[in-house]
């Protein structure tokens, strides 16, 4: 077998395309930079650049971050770092009138599409109904969903070869990281673009979570070998990422259920009582960070930068997240943190929370409250539920704005909700201001009014990113008020999501195992819970319907262990025992 280095060196020195496999942290994405780098410095003319493609933001921020350490300034200007939806959007915004679709684009932001649909997913009774409108929103409109980028921007380019051969020029080297998890679409357009540039594709094959996905399979791999005959290394479990530590072989362990019967270096476990009474979270969590600091403090010499709490779901995150904000408790400040969590009803609740921040004329409150009726009913909407209450709200809108004057505890709420904003004093700080904001919906005791500012405690005190406080900022150094504070909101979301924030992971990190997948963190708590199933008692580790010997469950615990470069810390619960867990001895 081939020593690392020379693995490595025949990729560096490969002229056509080629396939890295590798665990994680081994050294494929610094491979793959300096891959590029070495073609640019062979000459490539301005206008250049390599063009690095990802499967999530969390990866492009991991690339950039890199990249600063294998690059020059004048080589990082050459190093085009996107998402595929990022890429396909570029594509499409300038080309998109040739598919017959309006010459201006806007983008159907995810909340905005489950309000319309009613939240429907691909399962429901509607769904062919809502693809039909979905395409005539970008037909007639302009209006195009995330889902629509990667099929539209192929068609484009199977139909137009100059496009084709003008996106291929642009970019002679095409590195596709985590190509294992290309859909359907993203892997047609790599296909046509590999005759007319060199791409180099980035594989773990244990680390596919998102086989769910349409187009997404094991088959990938073996796709990528047909269509491209590259020349192929495997870095096997080479471990860049948690060198000094048995991160790696635990997950690797975990992932084939052959424990080793022996603690592993750099793994711990902290149990805890799950019930009667329910767990203190904010206590069991304070300790668990306080324990896993002092396990990183005592393997490295870094400065702890980056920590990460992940959970197996939505609804638990949420429930980390408010034991963080010492939330119901009289134990200590809360912990400061970002909650990542799927949004949509809570980023429809923050554009009426950001109407709320905008200036109002008194002389137009009833129009106000019926907009803001509106705006409640597509937040309600975009969860698939309550549709009796979506119904009432739109009933009552459109009754004041046919001009009757309803006295009803919500209409009565909002004039006072209104009126009360309308004539505050706004600090100019988003952060405090968006506080202002929820704790007056809060202070208005109304049902839905409360719903709302629930919904807001999702966004952690306005600390999901800095692109909407500085948008917001902006507003208010423009004009002294939040004037027009959706349109700079949704701006944000857009850039935010899908275009271009990137920013690597800072600080405490709440998130589920999938929204972890390409991120990594000096040290991860991974909460097992016991989950009620009826009369008994489960292990959350294991996912529905995945019998033993549990494969989908083991490869998205190990995706949750291996984004630890340092300690990953397991919150264990007393009972009921874990499967995927036996066997395996760790530290307590």
């Amino acid at each position: 077998m081939s020593e690392p280095c020379e693995l490595r060196e025949s990729v560096m020195a490969c002229e056509g395309h080629a396939l890295v496999i590798g665990g994680p942290g081994s050294g494929k994405t610094t491979l793959a930079l300096r891959k590029a780098v070495k073609r640019i410095r062979e000459g490539m003319l301005p206008g250049q650049s390599a063009l690095f493609l990802s499967f999530s933001r969390a990866a492009v921020a991991r690339i950039l971050d890199a990249a600063k350490l294998e690059s020059t300034r004048a080589e990082q200007a050459q190093l085009s770092i996107q998402t595929f939806h990022s890429f396909f959007w570029d594509i499409l915004k300038a080309h998109a009138y040739l598919l017959g679709a309006p010459h201006k684009l806007s983008i159907l932001l995810p909340q905005d599409e489950k309000a319309l649909s009613g939240g429907l997913g691909e399962e429901d009774d509607g769904w062919d109904d809502w693809v039909v409108e979905r395409e005539r929103l970008f037909r007639e409109e302009g209006r195009i969903a995330f889902d629509l980028f990667a099929s539209n921007a192929t068609t484009l380019l199977s139909r137009s070869s100059h496009l084709l051969a003008s996106i291929a020029r642009r970019h002679p080297i095409i590195v596709v990281d985590e190509a294992q998890d290309t859909g359907q679409y993203a892997w047609q357009c790599i296909q046509m673009l590999a005759p007319h540039a060199q791409v180099l594709c980035l594989a773990d094959l244990e680390q596919q979570i998102f086989d769910y996905l349409p187009g997404v399979g094991p088959e990938r791999v073996i796709a990528i070998r047909e269509a491209l005959k590259p020349h192929e290394i495997d870095l096997g479990t080479q471990n860049h990422r948690s060198p000094d530590s048995e991160i790696l072989a635990f997950g690797n362990d975990i992932l084939t259920g052959k424990p080793r019967g022996a603690p592993y270096k750099g793994v711990s476990a902290l149990s805890y009582r799950p019930e009667k009474p329910p767990p203190n979270w904010n206590h069991v969590l304070r300790r668990a960070l306080f324990e896993l600091c002092k396990a990183i403090r005592t393997q490295s010499d870094n400065k702890i930068e980056t920590l990460a709490v992940l959970v197996t779901n939505n609804r638990s995150a949420l429930k980390m997240s408010n034991a963080l904000n010492a939330l119901g408790s009289n134990v200590g400040k809360p912990v400061r943190h970002k909650l990542l969590f799927d949004e949509a009803e809570a980023l429809l609740s923050a554009r009426f929370a950001a109407f709320l921040l905008e200036p109002r004329d008194l002389a137009l409150l009833e129009a106000d409250v019926a907009t803001s009726m509106e705006m409640l009913a597509a937040a309600r909407r975009a969860t698939g539920q309550g549709r009796k209450e979506v119904a009432k709200l739109m009933e009552q809108a459109n009754k004041i704005r046919a001009g009757k004057a309803l006295n009803i505890n919500i209409a009565n709420a909002l004039r006072g909700l209104i009126s009360e904003l309308a004539l505050s004093n706004f600090s100019g700080d988003p952060a405090e201001d968006w506080l202002a904001v929820k704790h007056a919906l809060r202070a208005a005791n109304q049902d839905e009014l409360t719903r709302a500012a629930a919904q807001l405690d999702f966004l952690v005190a306005f600390r999901r990113g800095h692109r909407i406080s500085a948008a917001l900022s902006t507003e208010w150094l423009r004009n002294g008020a939040y004037t027009n504070a959706r349109a700079a909101l949704d701006l944000a979301l857009a850039q935010e999501q899908i275009l271009d924030g990137v920013e690597p992971p800072t600080g405490l990190q709440v998130m589920n195992f999938h929204r972890a997948k390409g991120k990594q963190f000096d040290g991860v708590i991974i909460v097992r819970e016991a989950r009620r199933n009826g009369s008994s008692v489960e292990s959350s580790f294991v996912w529905r319907g995945d019998a033993a010997p549990h494969p989908k469950s083991r490869r998205v615990l190990r995706v949750g262990i291996t984004r630890a470069k340092v300690h990953v810390l397991i919150l264990d619960p007393q009972w009921p025992s874990c499967p995927i867990l036996l066997g395996h001895k760790l530290h307590t």
